[in-house]
């Protein structure tokens, strides 16, 4: 199933508001997708994922892993795009316990988890995926009308990241229409490049080649 993006028009863009920044990380130059396990935040920086406290913002944890677009954690593995593939990790040893196709063949972004699902960002077509775990088949698909660079859900809302040329923004979508409700545009020249949201009032956001990741606060229902 594909739920394509409505002509209609979209709603005003509001300032994002970021509240602090972490990184770049000692031998890191680029953050290509980014989780949070409910105490750390983890960032893929190409051949390692780096996990650190956000309170303080020192790393904690590495993992030599081959993670080169979207990171996502379902409360007990890890979950890597590296190349086609995604990897299922044991975070606690780093060891690769399974693979699965990615739905982009290499051109897939972000990765978050949600209702049993994977849910993928393929960049360039500007789809989200949602996928099965064990398999990656296909379950649905949602357009977008921009560069998907991250994704993830929050209180039941889908969120998820664009970056096109010096423009940058997090859209909340409808699931069922993708429609954009909300959207919060980030400073000229800065883009994200991975997106996780805490579970709480504040997103994750990788910083693609600053090497940063920067925590954004998200907006209240209503505000």
């Amino acid at each position: 199933m594909t739920s394509k993006t409505p002509d209609r028009p979209e709603a005003k863009p509001r300032a994002a508001e970021i509240v602090r920044e972490y990184g770049p990380f000692d031998g890191a130059d680029r953050i290509h997708g980014v989780t949070h396990d409910g105490q750390r935040v983890w960032a893929a920086t190409g051949a390692r994922l780096v996990a650190f406290d956000p309170g303080s913002g020192e790393p904690t944890r590495s993992l030599d892993l081959a993670c080169d677009a979207g990171t996502a954690f379902d409360g007990t593995h890890l979950y890597q795009i590296a190349e086609a593939r995604i990897d299922k990790i044991d975070p606690a040893t780093g060891k690769v316990l399974a693979s699965i196709p990615a739905p982009g063949h290499g051109s897939d972004s972000g990765l978050t988890w949600a209702e049993g699902s994977l849910w993928v960002g393929e960049y360039r077509d500007r789809k989200i995926h949602q996928i099965d775990p064990d398999t990656g088949a296909v379950r649905r698909t949602i357009e977008s009308n921009r560069f998907v660079t991250g994704v993830t859900w929050v209180d039941g809302e889908l969120w998820h990241a664009t970056w096109e040329a010096d423009e940058s923004e997090i859209r909340r979508v409808n699931p069922e229409s993708g429609a954009v409700l909300e959207r919060l545009e980030m400073p000229a020249g800065i883009g994200i490049s991975g997106l996780e949201s805490d579970g709480g009032d504040l997103f994750y956001c990788g910083g693609g080649h600053s090497g940063k990741v920067r925590a954004v606060r998200r907006p209240k229902a209503g505000a």
